[in-house]
């Protein structure tokens, strides 16, 4: 029997895959106003739930109630009608459309009744109502085209969107993963508006830190299983960790004790006009090199224009002492300098495509002679580094597409280590990731500083750029403001400091 209080019951889902069962008997329920946190490895079935509720997948068995009646949406335009809207993980944008277009794309305002076209002033004004409520006017426009948007600001674009829809109940899958503190801020009095409204919202995330600080209740799923139920107030940190992973994970971050070699990689005097300049760098053989800052200051932009993907205006660039040229990222892979991106549906996979053509995308080299591929070893190679990195998935054939982001980002990391690199820089590396993974990351990272490999590390996770890293540059508009290579002087106080307001280092 439901009960009727709840917005919105899942019970007893079952979904299988390839002869894989991803859901078994999962579920969850939410009351109106309630922020209900959804939380799991990847993996574990968070985002197969959410589809099969917004009528993206069917459920082999199983009930799903809105307000007491079973539904069986056929799609998610269904969904959304019936008032249930969703922001997905992964972003999925119209390049050459405007933020306007994006948010009210299929329910556009017609210029003239009855004939095909938009009243596109009607909907910038729309808009622009919007961004101001939401308080990003002052750097989104309503006209701006969604390709010229960094990965921030489309992210708070895809939110903006979703509540524009005045749903009875909001899905966030990792809402934040993209944002700065300042946007996550503005995110969470978005929240508490929509929960004033007694809107519903389900809220998927690894961050503890912001879950135990927005929702009222926590649903842990494990392996497609529900695990169980628990009310914040009341729940702790090793408690929820516990119930995700089923046993204890070390604390704290490893300790990278790879002894420091020569210095692999220099930068010298690395200027883009208006992006970023004068930036000064090195990092030695078997040495952690964190970058921090907010967003924008320029600390991707630099390791882009470090691999051939941006433009990069005047500077030096040194491997191993010796001075190299880099005009497109196939001369960086031919120097083993290899990135992975923070953004791996635009530069780190190739969707549509298979996980083994995925991870040999960028090594064809090692497994071909001539123009004749190795498929054998193409395989052996591609399982290998999918097992080291602990890739959930069925086989290595199937679509990289299918698996969930945290193990996709694994991919990519995959694809990564078998360019052999001198040089790896991790861009926000744990991004959308769960907390057994990151674990087995940080590990990774170590053991790749014990063979020699030089890595710079992006991530905008101040406790774990403290906790990894040997030494912290800290960028703020396009500068180098300090450096702290003294672990004991690491705090986030002191790297704050010098992201808001440091004095640049001029050396």
């Amino acid at each position: 029997m439901s009960d009727e209080n709840y917005l919105l019951e899942a019970r007893e889902i079952c979904k299988t895959f390839s002869g894989v069962r991803v859901l078994d008997h999962a579920g969850l329920t939410v009351l109106p106003g309630e922020v209900h946190a959804l939380m799991g490895e990847n993996g574990a079935g968070k985002s197969t739930l959410m589809k099969i509720i917004m009528g993206i997948y069917t459920k082999d068995s199983g009930n799903v109630l809105m307000e007491g009646q079973e539904v069986d949406f056929k799609g998610p335009r269904e969904a959304l009608i019936a008032g249930i809207s969703m922001i997905h993980q992964e972003l999925s944008p119209i390049p050459e459309m405007t933020v306007a277009e994006n948010i009210f794309l299929g329910r556009e305002k017609k210029a003239v009744k009855g004939l095909p076209f938009m009243d596109r002033k009607a909907v910038n004004k729309s808009t622009k109502h919007l961004l101001d409520k939401y308080e990003v006017s002052d750097y989104i426009k309503p006209t701006m085209k969604m390709k010229t948007l960094n990965i921030a600001q489309v992210q708070m674009v895809e939110i903006i969107k979703a509540v524009s829809y005045d749903s009875k109940i909001l899905i966030m899958d990792e809402p934040t993963s993209s944002l700065s503190d300042k946007e996550s801020e503005v995110l969470f009095k978005i929240i508490a508006n929509l929960r004033a409204q007694k809107v519903g919202i389900i809220y998927i995330s690894h961050r503890m830190a912001e879950v135990f600080q927005i929702s009222d209740r926590i649903s842990v799923l494990r392996d497609g299983h529900f695990i169980g139920c628990v009310d914040t107030a009341t729940a702790s940190h090793q408690e929820l960790i516990n119930m995700m992973v089923g046993r204890e994970l070390e604390r704290g971050y490893p300790h990278n004790t790879a002894e420091k070699g020569d210095v692999v990689i220099e930068l010298k005097d690395m200027c883009s006009e208006g992006v970023f300049e004068h930036v000064n760098l090195s990092v030695r053989a078997g040495e952690i090199l964190g970058l921090a800052g907010l967003v924008g200051a320029g600390r991707s932009e630099v390791m882009q224009a470090l691999v051939g993907y941006d433009k990069l205006d005047s500077g030096e660039i040194y491997l191993q002492g010796k001075r190299i040229e880099i005009h497109h990222p196939s001369d960086a892979i031919k120097h083993h300098i290899i990135i992975a991106s923070e953004d791996r549906k635009e530069l780190g996979l190739v969707f549509g495509r298979s996980i083994r053509e995925n991870i040999a995308l960028q090594n064809l080299s090692q497994v071909s002679a001539g123009s004749f591929l190795k498929k054998p070893l193409e395989k052996t190679l591609c399982k290998k580094y999918a097992k080291e990195m602990t890739i959930k998935m069925n086989n290595i054939e199937e679509d990289i597409g299918s698996l969930s982001g945290g193990n996709q980002q694994k991919a990519v990391l995959a694809k990564c280590l078998m360019s052999k690199p001198k040089v790896l820089i991790m861009d926000e590396p744990t991004r959308g990731i769960d907390v057994g993974a990151k674990s087995t990351i940080y590990n990774i990272m170590i053991e790749l500083a014990k063979q020699g490999i030089a890595i710079i590390m992006i991530s905008s996770e101040l406790p774990e750029l403290i906790g990894v890293a040997d030494r912290i540059l800290v960028m703020a508009g396009g500068k180098v403001m300090g450096e702290l290579t003294d672990r004991a002087e690491f705090s986030q106080h002191t790297i704050l400091s010098m992201a808001f307001g440091g004095v640049p280092n001029e050396s």
